[in-house]
């Protein structure tokens, strides 16, 4: 079925607030992927692209033509994928102009209402399988939030920005995109790359983006598709461990901390932070409601009406 020009428009929408968070330290654009409804899709169609660029280098080796890359090509969601890339990378470059520097003046406000959001949005992959949980996976899932808890107390680090080093950390950044609870923003604060990145994307030094997008490329092209495989084949057990992943994360949120990530008391304005903090929950939640009620609506609609005749094995459109 073609989508229309509203379908497009959301997913821009999607994209841009996918490329806001990613330059915000400590929100993840897997997280607001998740959120927003678009993230596996976004995982499924880079994996088919990941496979269509692996058989295109064999099968042209081999005088086979691009026939087979082609077809799985095909199988990615491409008018979604292009809608999201738009939205994404306009709103990452007003993002890294306006959007940083305020984070950076209001730090405790600003993490608190990323707290708020982040925790709220726990509740995205725990009920995404649409099973419930054993003893097995709540263990699973406190092991890899302790993961994530000690990766994001990692203090800053200060690195030269020469190109090996940019690369080695797209790389790595960019699985952190892909993966909720981790971010992409976050690796490079770490790695001391990210105020150096940031300048680039305002500066539009297109030297160092280069290197920076053929690091992320050959990140993505490992990463993703070890992603889309789990999904596919083990689908529980991997939400559980995004799960497990954006809770510990909540650390890199916490409102009270210093800048080598020492986590302090609560002190200073504490109702504002809270405030805040309680707007981010609400956010995500509505967002979830409007949502389920969406699905809810598409899936009356699309129920036959009295008469109508529907084949055994279902509606021949969902096979």
């Amino acid at each position: 079925m073609a989508k229309t020009v509203g379908t497009h428009i959301v997913n821009g929408v999607r994209g841009a607030l996918i490329g806001t968070a990613e330059a915000v330290p400590g929100v993840s654009g897997g997280t607001i992927a998740l959120i927003v409804g678009i993230y596996e899709t976004l995982i499924s169609s880079a994996g088919h692209v990941v496979s269509a660029v692996r058989i295109a280098a064999v099968d042209l080796v081999k005088g086979r033509g691009l026939r087979r890359a082609g077809a799985e090509a095909a199988r990615a969601d491409w008018a979604a994928v292009i809608a999201v890339l738009i939205g994404m990378l306009c709103a990452l470059a007003l993002a890294a102009s306006f959007l940083a520097p305020l984070v950076e003046r209001e730090q405790q406000r600003s993490f608190a209402f990323f707290f708020g959001l982040v925790l709220a949005s726990l509740a995205v992959p725990y009920t995404a399988s649409g099973r419930p949980w054993r003893a097995r996976h709540y263990l699973v899932a406190l092991v890899a939030a302790a993961a994530a808890f000690v990766l994001t107390g990692l203090p800053p680090a200060h690195v030269d920005p020469n190109p090996l080093i940019v690369m080695a950390a797209a790389a790595v950044a960019i699985c952190a995109l892909v993966l909720p609870g981790v971010s992409g923003s976050f690796i490079l604060l770490t790695l001391g790359l990210y105020t150096s990145t940031m300048g680039a994307v305002h500066d539009r030094d297109f030297g160092y983006l280069g290197t920076f997008f053929i690091g992320a490329v050959l990140g993505l092209a490992f990463f993703v598709k070890l992603l889309q495989t789990l999904l596919e084949r083990h689908h529980q057990i991997t939400l559980v461990v995004l799960t497990g992943l954006l809770a510990g994360s909540l650390r890199a949120l916490w409102p009270w901390q210093q800048e080598d990530r020492t986590l302090l008391a609560p002190e200073g304005d504490i109702p504002a932070t809270v405030a805040l903090a309680v707007a981010g929950f609400a956010v995500v939640a509505a967002v979830m409601l409007i949502e389920r009620v969406a699905r809810g609506r598409r899936g009356f609609a699309e129920q036959p009406g009295e008469g109508d005749s529907v084949p055994a094995g279902g509606p021949a459109g969902h096979r």
